[in-house]
């Protein structure tokens, strides 16, 4: 079996796991998230931070972005704006209207500053311990990780952020799959590494 063929069997189970996570800790898990980014993970004073408008049984990154904010980082979210390309990160504070996108997603308004993100917390289907996660398989996290890491952004975090329930032993990887470096969940927060 190829690798894309395991990963496609592998994403069904993985938003079983997800959405019964969510089912039972919902928001509950938000303040946590919070609490281990900005306490354990060393951030750049003034970084930018990237997260996403959660959609279906995603963990939810908008209490980190409130905090970011508060602390004076600027926050921004993603926004579909070409197919097979990297995301566009547009500036977003908490309040800011936001409008519909592709696949679901919710973005700020093509009016809003593009920003370029040194913090990027990603959504996932899965994790293991060595950084690989398992997204929808579009590939637009992977692509924006890459060109990130290409363009002088080498210090870029990506920030997996998940419910613990969605750890796996290993998943499959590759070449085009980018690792994360940070692992959040409602337990903690670990370096990958």
């Amino acid at each position: 079996m190829s690798v894309a063929e395991v990963k496609k069997a592998a994403r069904a189970a993985a938003r079983a796991r997800r959405s019964a996570a969510q089912a039972i800790l919902g928001t509950d898990a938000a303040p946590a998230f919070a609490r281990h980014v900005f306490e354990e993970i060393p951030l750049s004073p003034g970084a930018v931070i990237a997260g996403y408008a959660p959609i279906s049984s995603e963990a939810d990154p908008m209490a980190i972005l409130k905090e970011a904010d508060a602390r004076g980082f600027p926050c921004a979210l993603p926004s579909v704006e070409a197919p097979a390309s990297p995301l566009t990160f547009r500036r977003w504070r908490p309040g800011d209207p936001l409008v519909d996108g592709p696949h679901g997603t919710r973005a700020p308004g093509s009016g809003a500053a593009v920003l370029m993100p040194q913090v990027v917390i990603v959504p996932l289907l899965a994790f293991d311990r060595a950084g690989r996660r398992l997204g929808y398989g579009g590939g637009y996290y992977d692509r924006t990780l890459a060109f990130l890491r290409t363009r002088g952004q080498n210090s870029v975090l990506a920030i997996g952020l998940a419910f613990s329930a969605q750890e796996t032993d290993e998943l499959p990887e590759d070449a085009g799959d980018q690792r994360l470096d940070w692992i959040v969940t409602e337990r903690g927060a670990w370096p990958v590494g």
